[in-house]
């Protein structure tokens, strides 16, 4: 019995041997053959370190191929701690010729990790005193660094990118993965301790650029509006001035200014308004726009020296700050909201047209305000227009001619029109962070709400979509998509893409169209919005004068929509004065830049003149009285 048991143990044992070793030699086999390349391939990345390289951002060019934003070659400095020889040595070469805190370069040099980043964007001259000190474990590797060759010019248009070249705002980050290239990398073999092996050559994968992008801007009318609206901004001493230039047939961007613009090779510096209030250029300023002499802005704090409000940024909070640097780099004219005031009452205008409810000869009574409900809603002239037609209402900018058309249209009819003309949606254009009207629930719309709305109260709306609105009232009908992005190109040249953008034929009658053109070149010539003139050229335009919320603060933003030539528009724009000091009127102090703008542009691009000196002396003789719009 017990030899039986003895034997039975031997043989469940051996059967459990042989069956181990066959299942050994089974895995050993398998590994060995058919997962040998993939154990190989694992053994030679054991000895095989990656160094990457970037990829050459792509370029972004004005529409005449004028570098808005190009890369300037640098180097990426860092550590291997495995390759170092000399510590101490390695220390002292990159505090020295970096400029670098010394304990915390040491940290770096000392931290036992396959590779340190010491410092990006070293300059080539820096780097070649680094590499002629022939530091073992120091790595010096080609990068490229973002620049802006106009510093300022577009900023809040174009944007910036971060230390590793990526783009964080504007049309940088918009069009990242157009601009951004694929990085390459270097294959260096190295011993089981992680040092280089001597005499074996480098395996190197070489990046591919980014593609170049063309856009729609136009660098000499960028500089134009820019230094239009700094102009205004001194002599008014506002808080910002802003400006888009558009073509309204096919909404191609000329300009967009939001100043004060900030440097786009130091974006992270603040920038403070206060800085361009400098008196003598205020008083060469006022001059040049014929107006009385701003006031002096008298609030306490409001004069700050540039130490103390260096000082105030060492006191602030990362949050502050970094609100601070999110404020100095929003753009206004797509990223914030506002009440347009009058330049709306083209869009109400355009609803009654549409909806047959007015003809130019109805006639009207403005007594100076009108009552609503239980509102007395006044007319920006006290005494008011007395009898006016509705041309003449739009000439005037009255108020009260305009909440009688409103309520002509009626609720659903104007709601039907806001649809109709795009301002119940973003424009679409290719910019991040494109804010959304802020309207009534059309439910909620009465009597007081119909009327402040018809001229251009108690809602909001940004500026680019008050454009594209405006554009579509005066070219034909068409809602267009307001754009910067038209091609981009490899780096042989060679186009990778064609942006497209979406119309919208229809949106309203061609007849309506012509109608408006007609009225709105009647304000410019004969209404509120004569200082907008521009000498030999039919111009059309509507201008604003607007109180910011709350209601009784004395701030305003004053602003002009303009167009040329009024009979077959080419260029379209929009200019807002936010919180000037004095005179705040759009008609007095908005329409001037516009007319100084347009008069560099319209040459610059081509655009004939309509009438010759003779008649021009004819059309503006005429003394025209200034108005509150």
């Amino acid at each position: 019995m017990h030899k039986t048991f003895t034997r039975k143990k031997i043989v469940i044992s051996a059967f459990f041997i042989i069956t181990a070793l066959v299942l050994l030699v089974f895995r050993m086999g398998y590994l060995m053959i058919a997962k040998s390349e993939y154990y190989l391939n694992k053994a030679e990345a054991l000895h095989d370190r990656e160094r990457s390289i970037k990829a050459k951002r792509g370029c972004i060019y004005d529409r005449n191929g004028v570098e808005l934003a190009g890369n300037k070659p640098v180097c990426s400095i860092s550590v291997i701690h495995s390759q170092i020889t000399d510590e101490e040595a390695v220390i002292k070469a990159l505090c020295s010729i970096l400029e670098l805190n010394e304990d915390t370069v040491k940290k770096k040099v000392q931290a036992n990790t396959i590779r340190e980043k010491i410092k990006s964007n070293v300059d080539k001259v820096t780097a070649d005193r680094l590499r002629e000190m022939n530091l073992n474990g120091v790595m010096i590797d080609e990068d490229y660094k973002r620049y802006y060759p106009y510093d300022s010019l577009a900023s809040k248009v174009l944007g910036f990118t971060g230390s590793d070249n990526q783009g964080i705002v504007g049309l940088e980050v918009e069009y990242e993965e157009v601009l951004a290239g694929i990085p390459g990398s270097i294959l260096t073999l190295t011993d089981a301790n992680g040092l280089e092996i001597e005499n074996e050559a480098e395996s190197r994968i070489e990046p591919v650029s980014g593609n170049n992008l063309y856009t729609t801007i136009d660098v000499n009318i960028q500089k134009y509006a820019e230094q239009a609206a700094t102009k205004v901004l001194k002599a008014k001493q506002a808080k910002r001035v802003s400006v888009v230039l558009m073509n309204p047939q096919n909404g191609e961007i000329y300009a967009m200014v939001n100043v004060p613009e900030y440097n786009l090779n130091e974006p992270y510096k603040l920038v403070y308004v206060e800085d361009l209030y400098s008196k003598t250029a205020t008083q060469e300023a006022e001059t040049t726009l014929k107006e009385e002499s701003a006031e002096e802005k008298t609030e306490e704090g409001q004069e700050q020296t540039e130490e103390e409000r260096h000082k105030a940024e060492e006191q602030m909070t990362e949050k502050e700050k970094q609100d601070a640097l999110n404020n100095m780099w929003r753009n206004f004219c797509i990223n914030d909201t506002y009440e347009p005031g009058s330049t709306f009452k083209l869009v109400t205008a355009t609803a009654a047209l549409e909806e047959g409810v007015v003809k130019l000869e109805d006639t009207f009574s403005c007594p100076g305000f009108r009552v609503v409900e239980d509102r007395k809603i006044r007319c920006h002239k006290v005494g008011g227009h007395g009898t006016e037609t509705f041309k003449e209402g739009i000439m005037n900018s009255c108020n009260p001619v305009f909440m009688d058309v409103g309520a002509r249209v009626g609720v659903a009819n104007m709601y039907k029109n806001y649809q109709k003309l795009g301002l119940f949606e973003k424009t679409g254009v290719d910019l991040p962070g494109e804010a959304s009207s802020i309207m009534h629930k059309q439910e909620n719309v009465k009597a007081v709400e119909l009327a402040t709305m018809s001229f251009g109260q108690s809602f909001q709306i940004t500026p680019l979509q008050l454009l594209r609105a405006a554009s579509a009232a005066i070219n034909g009908g068409t809602l267009i998509t307001p754009h910067f992005g038209m091609y981009a190109v490899d780096e042989s040249g060679n186009r990778t893409v064609d942006f497209s953008y979406t119309r919208k034929d229809g949106a309203i009658k061609k007849e309506t169209s012509e109608t408006m053109k007609e009225l709105l070149e009647a304000v410019v010539a004969e209404g509120s919005g004569s200082k907008g003139q521009v000498e030999g050229y039919r111009v059309g335009g509507k201008t604003a004068t607007s109180e910011k919320l709350p209601r009784g603060n004395g701030k305003y933003i004053s602003s002009f929509l303009g167009f040329a030539p009024a009979n077959n528009p080419q260029v379209i724009g929009i200019i807002l004065i936010d919180e000037p000091v004095g005179i705040y009127y759009g008609g007095t102090i908005a329409a001037p830049v516009m007319s100084e703008m347009f008069s560099n542009i319209l040459p610059y691009l081509g655009i004939e003149a309509d009438y010759s000196e003779e008649d021009a002396q004819t059309v503006f003789s005429i003394d025209f009285e200034d108005t509150v719009e």
